[in-house]
């Protein structure tokens, strides 16, 4: 029903949009720029010292209008930028030293080198990437929550080994990374390549879809075909689930072709346990059973007389079939008489708030007791376990229908459909396997959109906006790009480097535009703004607010408590002093229709919960967000760590704790100014020091990158 409901408000938007546009006539392949081949422009001649063909692009954009951009921001200010941007970490005081001392016309290569070897890029990354591919560690009934984890630790994993983008979604839409499915042994013998061991993660993605382990409604498919043509397609198809789109070639029946590409699959539970653990966890379901038993036990004795006064109340007051039906023991009822106690079971449950107020003041406490102890009996963690899919051959030989309004319980005989996917050039030959067929396709080094999507998203993550402002959207009502011609570059020289994203990176972090300052003279922004009020030109470096993650991470890092250990089960949110001090990327995140499931933290930041395909984070300003800056537990906690550092600094130079200070927090010493006013205020009196700590972490430079 959720899924239906969300389809309904995605086809209401695009036909909203269509009306204001005032054209309801979809566009034809031909026409769409995002549609047509990538080319390879010559990178313009222009005035700029730079080497780096992006600086190349921008600046002849610039001065054909007449934008003198800004100049480059100061060292201590790209490398705090670099830092958080590639890693969300901010930068040691000692890497701070190590750069500002390195007058080295190749400093700040070998920054962007070590930071691209870090593994700790994977991590940040991963989350970028995992926002796209619609990670959850829950999502209502998802089976394949117990271990989703280890999807997540795939993308991590692929990220820090640079597995090439196009091994990237082969791997998650196959399970199998390698673009030749057969080689010739050394020996002549034409062998299958079987896939990696570790790539049976992968499938993960495609687990995540399925609301039900028998996927009766199909999300399975369903969600893969929107998350594979949003993630690596830039196009919306979901409105082409009821209706043929209103503005860009996609029929009904190519989201319908497309979806029988994965109907075949089936989900499929992996057992990762070994013996001993399976044996272990034996003993150990025994001896919780045996002890769980024995306290209900107990406590049922204990509390008899007044839950069999309640019970007997409440039965009383059922109508007289109910009651014998109830009365009789379980294994002499009928069928309809047992219904009827089911139904009835959530009547008569006694709940221990109801028994409390029955039951004697002097009793309640032992009630309490045995609450507590049934409470602090945790059962045994499960059995390892990963949910995949893999191919179900009664699934396979089914025929595919057009769904009426996308429900699965209302298949269209009259319009069958065979496997298909759109803009494809003839009728595919699935030869080799549907999805083999449509990955080949997807991946293939003339596709016009999957290396443009992927670049572009990068940029973003790089400058705040993409080339093209709607990363998910390359169709017609996404416009145009502003610079066509530099994203062609980019997306035909990341295929020429084998997908690698880690040269994109490179690339994009060593321009001059990347290294340009947020802000400048007034006079000079001024006029920059009158041509250019929207930095379409990047004529400066757009400022931007810190994400969820790194915002915690830098409060944990600054406070020497941040555990950087990857992998792993994802982690409950709770008190500084209890949670989980590893990075905020592995904090568990979700949607429950019951009971809240994505933590109070995370929804505050603007972090998404997993439910759809998020391209970009909203990056709001907000009260609760200062306030949790100001009285959060885990600002208060950080607050107090990061004092004890400053204390020992500055035991003899109380100047020498103010400038380690803002070493630790901000990436750069004080100015004069901020360090006689941060004196001023510390009087020499260490009492002072965690007020001193606390204000550091409530200045806007603390959660923006300049």
């Amino acid at each position: 029903m959720r899924a239906r409901l969300q389809n309904f408000l995605a086809c209401l938007a695009v036909v909203g949009a269509g009306c204001l546009r005032g054209d309801s006539t979809p566009a034809k392949p031909e026409e769409l720029w995002a549609l047509k081949p990538i080319r390879r422009a010559a990178v313009p001649s222009s005035s700029t010292r730079s080497s780096n063909p992006v600086d190349a692009y921008l600046a002849a954009a610039a001065a054909a209008r007449e934008v003198t951009p800004l100049g480059a921001a100061d060292k201590a200010t790209w490398l705090r930028r670099v830092c958080l941007d590639l890693t969300g970490l901010s930068p040691s005081v000692e890497q701070q030293q190590a750069f500002l001392a390195d007058e080295s016309p190749t400093a700040r290569d070998a920054v962007v080198d070590a930071l691209l070897a870090s593994d700790q890029y994977g991590v940040r990354y991963g989350r970028h990437w995992l926002d796209v591919l619609r990670y959850a560690d829950l999502d209502d009934d998802m089976p394949a929550a117990p271990g989703i984890h280890l999807w997540r630790d795939w993308v991590v994993e692929a990220l820090n080994r640079d597995l090439p983008f196009d091994q990237f979604a082969r791997a998650q839409i196959l399970g199998n990374r390698a673009a030749r499915r057969r080689t010739v042994s050394p020996e002549g013998h034409l062998d299958t390549v079987p896939p990696r061991p570790e790539d049976r993660f992968a499938l993960g993605f495609l687990a995540r879809g399925a609301t039900s382990r028998a996927d009766a409604d199909q999300q399975l498919a369903l969600s893969a075909v929107e998350t594979i043509s949003s993630a690596f397609l830039g196009m919306t198809v979901g409105c082409a689930k009821c209706h043929d789109h209103f503005y860009d070639p996609i029929r009904e029946q190519d989201f319908y072709a497309m979806k029988a590409l994965f109907d075949p699959l089936a989900l499929r539970s992996v057992d990762l346990a070994t013996p001993d653990q399976v044996f272990a966890h034996g003993r150990a379901v025994a001896d919780h059973a045996s002890r769980q038993q024995a306290l209900v036990e107990a406590m049922r004795e204990y509390i008899r007389p007044w839950h069999t006064r309640l019970y007997e109340e409440r039965l009383a007051a059922l109508p007289p079939d109910a009651q014998s039906a109830i009365r009789k023991p379980e294994d002499q009822r009928s069928a309809a008489e047992q219904k009827i106690a089911d139904d009835y079971h959530p009547i008569l449950r006694i709940d221990p708030v109801k028994i409390k107020e029955v039951m004697p003041a002097d009793q309640i406490p032992r009630y309490e007791e045995f609450l507590k102890s049934l409470k602090e009996l945790k059962a045994p963690e499960p059995l390892p376990q990963f949910w995949t899919v893999a191919e179900d051959a009664l699934r396979a030989a089914q025929t595919n229908y057009v769904l009426k309004t996308g429900n699965p319980d209302q298949p269209n005989r009259n319009r069958p459909v065979r496997p298909g996917f759109p803009f494809a050039r003839g009728e595919p030959e699935f030869r080799e396997g549907r999805r083999e067929t449509f990955v080949d396709w997807l991946t293939a080094p003339d596709h016009p959109l999957f290396a443009r999507v992927a670049v572009n998203r990068i940029w973003q993550w790089h400058f705040g906006t993409g080339l093209h402002r709607t990363p998910n959207d390359f169709g017609t009502l996404g416009g145009a790009p502003d610079h066509p011609e530099l994203l062609d570059f980019l997306a035909a020289e990341f295929i020429a480097n084998g997908y690698r994203m880690k040269w994109l990176h490179r690339l994009l972090v060593t321009s001059d535009a990347y290294a340009r300052a947020s802000a400048g003279p007034r006079a000079a922004e001024l006029a920059a703004q009158a041509r250019d009020p929207e930095n379409r030109l990047l004529w400066k470096f757009p400022l931007r607010r810190l994400e969820a993650e790194p915002i915690r991470d830098a409060l944990l890092q600054v406070a020497g408590q941040l555990d950087t250990a990857l992998g792993g089960r994802s982690f409950i949110a709770g008190p500084p002093d209890t949670e989980s001090r590893r990075r905020t990327a592995y904090m568990s995140r979700g949607y429950k229709t019951y009971q809240e499931a994505m933590p109070d933290y995370l929804q505050t930041f603007d972090a998404e919960d997993g439910r759809s395909v998020c391209p970009r984070r909203q990056q709001t300003v907000t009260a609760p967000q200062a306030l949790f800056l100001m009285n959060s537990e885990l600002v208060g906690f950080s607050a107090g760590h990061l004092a004890q550092r400053l204390s020992g600094a500055g035991a003899a130079d109380p100047g020498a704790a103010v400038r380690l200070g803002y070493q630790i927090v901000l990436g750069r010493p004080p100015s004069d100014a901020e360090r006689i006013g941060a004196q001023e205020y510390l009087a020499g009196d260490p009492g002072r020091m965690p007020g001193f700590a606390w204000l550091l972490l409530n200045l806007d430079e603390f959660v923006f990158v300049p």
